[in-house]
């Protein structure tokens, strides 16, 4: 599947979760499936754990989040203090 009908998967709803991004319409938001995978999750966890979820929701999730690093600018002295 390309990167741009992986991306269809995320929506945006100002109803759901104050409009941050979801996947395809549903209450589950891109940033608690990226906590999941951060936490040591794997995918196969996150689709027994959610059975309407697919792999490529997952993958759409990490797409999105590489597609918004890249966008991403730091300016050297903002490292030195950490997150």
């Amino acid at each position: 599947m390309d990167e741009n009908r992986l991306l269809e998967r995320i929506n945006i709803n100002p109803a759901i979760y104050a409009g941050k991004p979801i996947i395809r319409g549903r209450r589950l938001a891109v940033e608690h499936v990226l906590g999941m995978l951060a936490a040591g999750d794997d995918i196969e966890t996150l689709l027994e754990g959610y059975p309407w979820l697919e792999r490529e929701d997952v993958l759409a999730c990490l797409l999105y989040a590489r597609r918004l690093v890249g966008r991403e600018r730091v300016e050297p002295g903002l490292l030195e203090g950490g997150w």
